[in-house]
């Protein structure tokens, strides 16, 4: 469920916005999209698993606050973001 090394390394270097940043609001957000998307999957053979299910709103909740801060600092990073990861429809 949790995110391979390699992967983390390869996500934040996607969408960092210069050499060394780990701490963006972008880097943030994907990496909690990558872990939202892996416990999703987790769900579809683990319906009952509850615990789990707690930590999955409270990521969703966390990458919520991350893009409204986004939104209100710099709507065109904002509408990058949500466009790169697909996040709306």
């Amino acid at each position: 469920m949790s995110i391979t090394l390699e992967r983390k390394e390869a996500l934040i270097k996607e969408h960092a916005r210069a050499e060394g940043d780990t701490g963006s609001p972008e880097v943030q957000v994907a990496l909690l999209t990558e872990r939202i998307n892996n416990l999703t999957e987790h769900f579809k053979s683990h319906a009952k698993d509850n615990h789990s299910r707690r930590g999955l709103l409270m990521l969703v909740n966390k990458r919520r606050s991350l893009l409204d801060y986004l939104k209100r600092k710099d709507g065109t990073r904002y509408s990058d973001l949500i466009a790169k990861l697909g996040l709306r429809k």
